[in-house]
């Protein structure tokens, strides 16, 4: 017997808290999503906690910081989700695998992660564990932790479970941009088909569904956001970025030697 959260309402009525929801964007196509707090929060102690360690460029120019993700109700929601994973692990395994036994999972996929990450080694075999044990449910994802996907999933990887890299992270540099499935966000439709890669914007699968490992993402379409990017993509201002830091290293290392 499957036993979910309940709740009660102000007129009496019991209803069950869902772990998964769906945003209107993957309603639309009957996918379901877990969603943590976007890179660093200040938590309800007053202790930061940064849930997406390779954030890079992205993390000024993330549609999860902005609009909705920022009502206080949401965010608290969203908060608890972080509080259940990261310091009760048993338990979140436990209440996330009960609910995949739900019958409206059957056959349907989850995207982990509309916002956030995996944020450590441990919460990523957790969720692997999880996907093993839901044989009936499909899971996807995008992440730009590279390095954690190479070490624990790229050769063990869950038959249930397919990933897309995402530009924009400290990582970028780990993907190889000619075999390996990688997402760039883009200011428009018009840029990404200029450089040759795949509009998933008919059905976020597409991510990890389309023949071409190339996925193209058109910006959201929020205004601050956009003239910030301009007409650069993710992966175009982190190689930017990558190349700054290079050269402010390599400066600091010939000021190093001089002085010694």
């Amino acid at each position: 017997m499957i036993t979910m959260p309940e709740s009660t309402s102000a007129t009496g009525r019991t209803t069950r808290k869902w772990l998964l929801t769906q945003n209107s964007d993957l309603r639309r196509i009957g996918v379901f999503n877990w969603t943590l707090p976007a890179f660093v929060i200040e938590l309800p102690d007053g202790s930061h906690f940064n849930v997406c360690p390779q954030a890079g460029v992205c993390a000024q120019l993330c549609y999860a910081r902005v609009g909705t993700y920022r009502f206080k109700n949401v965010r608290a929601a969203h908060i608890r989700n972080l509080l259940l994973c990261r310091d009760t692990p048993e338990e979140f395994e436990r209440q996330m695998t009960e609910e995949l036994r739900h019958k409206r999972y059957t056959g349907k996929w989850i995207r982990v992660h509309d916002s956030g990450e995996f944020f450590s080694d441990d919460y990523l075999l957790t969720w692997m564990r999880i996907m093993r044990n839901s044989p009936g449910v499909r899971f996807y994802c995008y992440t730009k932790e590279i390095s954690r996907f190479k070490r624990l999933v790229v050769n063990d990887a869950p038959d249930n479970f397919l990933w897309c890299y995402s530009l924009g992270g400290k990582e970028d540099h780990l993907i190889d941009l000619n075999t390996e499935r990688h997402a760039d966000v883009f200011p428009d439709v018009e840029a990404l088909i200029a450089a040759e890669y795949t509009d998933q914007t008919e059905s976020d699968l597409l991510s990890v569904l389309s023949e071409s490992p190339l996925v193209g993402i058109p910006a959201n379409r929020i205004p601050h956001l956009l003239k910030k990017q301009g007409r650069e993509t993710f992966g175009s201002l982190q190689r930017a970025r990558d190349e700054k830091l290079r050269a402010k290293n390599e400066r600091a290392g010939q000021r190093f030697a001089l002085a010694h």
